[in-house]
């Protein structure tokens, strides 16, 4: 584990590899889950006051669901998420060549909406918990996954790296630049274990 500020860190974020490789999972992360992507208060809000500019980048049953449960929802742990389609993928999903992709970040990128996408997509594989004195950022290392895991280890990109722009705007590029800081150090620790005669 690591210390930076009010958050302890997995090393795994660290020392793990990973980039996404939507071509093979094609977008599995947005439509396998127990629930949706977990929400702050305020993007709750967001989603509610964007949703018709949202909407025209949204599936007819995304819409559907939407006008039925809300544009978020408590689950049965009592978490603000997206609601699902079905109890399947995210309300919030279309399809592009067969690959689910977020319709909030379409709106986003069409410069419809200032609300790029829930900080728990953008985080994703990497997820935060919070506790009275501090938060937890842990790597979940997920089944659907493993075609990234493979293509990290080809590209040699560590999680951290693959989230920079995800991290930065979650915790700011203080912050981002002390966890890059500590990879550095771990990287010689770990180079001079493995080498003893340098």
């Amino acid at each position: 584990m690591l210390q930076i500020d009010h958050t302890i860190i997995c090393l795994d974020l660290l020392e793990q590899k990973f980039v996404c490789d939507v071509a093979k999972c094609k977008g599995a992360c947005c439509r396998y889950g127990d629930s949706g992507a977990p929400l702050e208060e305020d993007e709750g809000e967001k989603l509610k006051k964007d949703f018709q500019k949202i909407k025209p980048f949204l599936r007819k049953e995304g819409i559907l669901a939407i006008e039925e449960q809300g544009t978020s929802i408590k689950d049965d742990d009592g978490d603000l998420v997206t609601p699902l389609i079905n109890r399947k993928e995210c309300v919030y999903t279309y399809l592009e060549n067969c690959i689910y992709k977020c319709g909030i970040e379409k709106a986003w990128i069409e410069k419809k909406i200032k609300f790029r996408k829930p900080e728990s997509c953008h985080l994703f594989p990497v997820r935060r918990k919070k506790y009275p004195d501090f938060e937890a950022v842990n790597y979940e290392k997920w089944a659907i996954c493993r075609s990234a895991r493979t293509l990290g280890i080809k590209k040699n990109i560590p999680v951290y790296k693959f989230l920079n722009e995800a991290l930065v705007r979650v915790y700011g590029k203080i912050w981002y630049m002390k966890l890059e800081k500590a990879a550095n150090l771990l990287d010689k620790k770990q180079t001079i274990n493995n080498n003893p005669n340098l």
